[in-house]
């Protein structure tokens, strides 16, 4: 019988909004990293998610995007 590969997982915290989540490869610089929503709090002009999307998150749409 073979044994069973045993995933190791990482878990890691946003440093700018306190977000945790689980990875399954080891970062190779854990303070720089990010969750997604912090990210497009940094960069709202790269927010390129659908506006469906958008509106499940709760995120107000800006009059730029209501052509």
């Amino acid at each position: 019988m073979k044994r069973r590969r045993e995933k190791i997982t990482y878990n890691y915290e946003c440093s700018l909004s306190g977000e945790q989540f689980t990875l399954t490869e080891r970062a190779s610089h854990p303070k720089e990293l990010l969750s997604v929503k912090a990210y497009y709090e940094m960069n709202p002009d790269k927010d390129d998610r659908p506006a469906i999307v958008k509106k499940k998150l709760g995120i107000p749409e800006t009059s730029e995007q209501k052509h």
